[in-house]
């Protein structure tokens, strides 16, 4: 009677296929990991900066640097006090950006009325990967 099973001519010729596979999908799949970070980071401050905008609406001024973006959740106490500031947030919680980081608010801003940004993927303020509410289309298209 003859055994049954695979030779390991077969089990190799498995595993170089599979290794080439890996090595064609591997980088289109790692190359959209970034890419997709970036442009969850540009949805987020999309969203921030409407939310903000409503903020504006409601209380005549954006928030300040100072009380920054947790001013969409929780009712500043520090000047200048929204007076219509509504019982759950404008928001209900901040997201991170995808590196795990805060997103950031200047305001009144420097590049724009106000600046919302992420540090990207170096974490570094002030480097070419930041993206902020003055990159976004960059990211989204």
């Amino acid at each position: 009677m003859k055994a049954k099973g695979f030779s390991l001519i077969e089990v190799m010729v498995v595993i170089l296929i599979i290794g080439i596979m890996t090595a064609i999908i591997a980088p289109n799949i790692l190359g959209n990991t970034e890419e997709a970070k970036l442009k969850k980071a540009a949805i987020d401050i999309q969203q921030l900066e409407s939310a903000l905008e409503m903020y504006k609406l409601r209380n005549n001024v954006f928030p300040t640097t100072e009380q920054g973006l947790d001013a969409l959740v929780n009712a500043p106490t520090i000047d200048p006090v929204p007076r219509n500031f509504p019982a759950d947030g404008f928001i209900k919680r901040l997201p991170a950006d995808p590196w795990g980081a805060e997103y950031q608010l200047i305001s009144p801003g420097e590049l724009g009325t106000i600046d919302i940004f992420s540090n990207g993927p170096d974490g570094q303020p002030g480097t070419d990967d930041d993206v902020g509410n003055w990159n976004i289309n960059d990211y989204l298209n």
